[in-house]
């Protein structure tokens, strides 16, 4: 009991300790350098089924190019009470990862220090991003949110290339339980510049993006007791205050609407309007869960870019934004997803 407490109140360490297949678990680090030019994400995880194994993935959100690097699973290695994980020589926790991998891309290598990262709130009620949710039992998808958004210190060498990640931002959240969704929209922003001209746009001089804004948004069909629901969570971070639109929160999306080129998304509830209007990017192909293998192929790109506008319900606004160098998956049974 203890055990299942402690997982469920710490949703960024490893959860397959003593799981049975289907299982995977698998984190998502998303590196951008200061200049926005370099822009990476590092995907280590495990996968528990008739092909027992760990991996990780590296997309190049820069040069459109990824790889999946397979490790036998005695090389994977988790901490049982904080968020430490091992794969090969390859390290990572909340604080930074260190590679060295031989990929397609050619080596990479490195160490990266994460400063103060933000994680989405842990309460008992509600224990991070999946709010009461997370207590339920066989779920076919777990989500966290490790880090809304942190600062970067390090290199890492790609193919003989130094990529300097120094003063660059960072983002980490993490999925795991038998499968990914039928079908999901998910996007992401950390790096954010004010809309119309604000004035107070670069908080701190020399500095192209606003810290600590961060928008991470998905829609999934959800299994529930023989049957499916289409269930959200969105959190907007905006300088230390969280404003949550969730189906467990009572929120409902007034507008979804999507096209090969955009995503036009509008929630409210009962004091707050949330509009959502994301631009499609190039992508490139990563593998994902299925209940029988790391098989279903997804889409993904770290290039896309979303505006964000937030007013109280009667109008007024609280904040309106660019976010950029966003993270989005459009994936699976999207028509059953829409008219749910």
């Amino acid at each position: 009991m203890r055990s299942f407490f402690h997982s469920t109140l710490n949703p960024a360490i490893y959860h397959g300790h003593n799981k049975r297949p289907p299982f995977f678990e698998g984190w998502y680090y998303k590196l951008v350098s200061a200049n926005g030019l370099q822009r990476l994400a590092i995907i280590p995880g495990v996968f528990l089924g008739e092909n027992n194994h760990a991996f990780v993935q590296i997309l190049d959100g820069s040069a459109q190019r990824a790889d999946y690097i397979s490790f036998p699973s005695s090389e994977f290695w988790a901490s049982d009470d904080e968020f430490r994980i091992r794969i090969g020589q390859n390290h990572f926790n909340n604080t930074g990862l260190s590679l060295n991998l031989q990929t397609s891309m050619g080596p990479i290598s490195g160490t990266l220090s994460f400063e103060k990262p933000h994680p989405w709130p842990v309460t008992l009620f509600s224990p991070g991003i999946m709010g009461w949710y997370a207590w339920i039992p066989r779920m076919e998808c777990y989500h966290g949110v490790i880090s809304f958004d942190h600062a970067i210190d390090g290199v890492l060498t790609l193919n003989g290339e130094a990529i300097d990640f120094t003063g660059g931002r960072g983002y980490i959240e993490k999925d795991w339980g038998q499968a990914f969704p039928e079908g999901y929209i998910w996007f992401q922003s950390n790096h954010f510049r004010y809309l119309n001209g604000n004035p107070d746009q670069y908080k701190t001089p020399g500095t192209k993006w606003i810290p600590g804004i961060c928008l991470t948004a998905s829609v999934a069909i959800i299994p529930w007791v023989g049957r499916a629901f289409r269930g959200f969570i969105v959190g907007l971070w905006i300088n230390n205050q969280l404003y949550r639109f969730a189906t467990y929160t009572g929120a409902k999306i007034e507008k979804l609407e999507l096209t090969d080129d955009t995503i036009d998304w509008i929630i409210t509830d009962k004091h707050h309007r949330l509009r959502m209007f994301v631009r499609r990017a190039e992508s490139n192909t990563i593998l994902g869960p299925t209940r029988e293998a790391m098989g279903m192929r997804v889409d993904e790109t770290i290039s896309a870019s979303v505006d964000v506008r937030l007013t109280k319900i009667n109008g007024k606004s609280l904040f309106e934004g660019k976010g950029q160098f966003a993270g989005l998956e459009v994936q699976g049974a999207l028509d059953r997803l829409l008219n749910m």
